[in-house]
């Protein structure tokens, strides 16, 4: 019964902290429309309480969202806009099944990356988080997405610290991707630069947190992108990964 109620109050709390705020969803769309066109297909891969997801279909795109934690697919198949395309599984390098470090209390922050854990509840901005639980989930890979939805005009990635693994589940390049890049782990955010660099010449923005706009005045190379997201002090968000040119090309 304790663990219950403990993972409802974390899916409680995860939705007061993104559905708080009715104005950022809007927002979104109108930041996603500076790239995609009515139609697009869009990838968000780690759903969480579906922000991305809703801000992706009110911008005209179709979207499939990639959810595996049972507490937040159970909520999204119930909320998500009609036409969202929503499968209870997670990506990573390769199909199969994996455990998930879940946090009852703060399930926005489960992972399947290992040590993940282990090294977040060191930093000071995870202090209070517990992975308590975990939940065996099924894993796919974005080329078998691919194979059965079609290529993505572009892929939002948030699975604390899985970043690269998801990508090393993807031989081509997409025009768009979108990175959770935290502060406290560079080298995650840097093995994932690498994976796309094998893929393709991608140039790179950044946008922090939930504000909906570009912080960087220009799209940047690797070597300038990467020097700047080695600063410790700047804040949460995601990188923006656009192409340029296929790496065969």
């Amino acid at each position: 019964m304790i663990p219950d109620l403990r993972a409802g109050l974390g899916l409680a709390r995860s939705l007061a902290i993104y559905r708080a705020r009715p104005w950022i969803v809007p927002r979104l769309a109108a930041f996603y429309r500076g790239f995609l066109r009515p139609g697009d297909l869009a990838f968000d891969i780690g759903a969480h309480a579906g922000n991305r997801s809703r801000a992706l279909a009110a911008a005209g795109a179709r979207v499939v969202a990639l959810e595996p934690q049972q507490a937040f697919h159970a909520l999204l198949a119930r909320s998500l806009p009609a036409g969202v395309t929503l499968l209870k599984l997670a990506a990573g390098p390769a199909p199969g099944r994996a455990e998930l470090a879940v946090s009852r209390l703060h399930p926005t922050v489960s992972s399947l990356a290992p040590g993940f854990a282990a090294r977040m509840a060191r930093s000071p901005g995870f202090a209070r988080v517990r992975w308590d639980a975990s939940e065996s989930v099924e894993v796919t890979t974005l080329d078998a997405l691919i194979a059965a939805h079609g290529r993505p005009e572009f892929v939002k990635i948030d699975v604390e610290g899985f970043e690269a693994d998801v990508l090393a589940g993807l031989s081509r390049p997409v025009p768009m991707i979108a990175l959770e890049a935290l502060p406290e782990t560079p080298e995650i955010t840097g093995a994932a630069m690498d994976r796309l660099a094998a893929l393709g010449d991608y140039r790179y923005n950044f946008a922090a947190g939930e504000q909906a706009r570009f912080a960087w005045p220009d799209w940047r190379d690797p070597a300038a992108a990467r020097r700047a997201l080695a600063d410790p002090s700047r804040p949460l968000g995601d990188l923006y990964a656009r192409l340029e040119a296929p790496r065969d090309a």
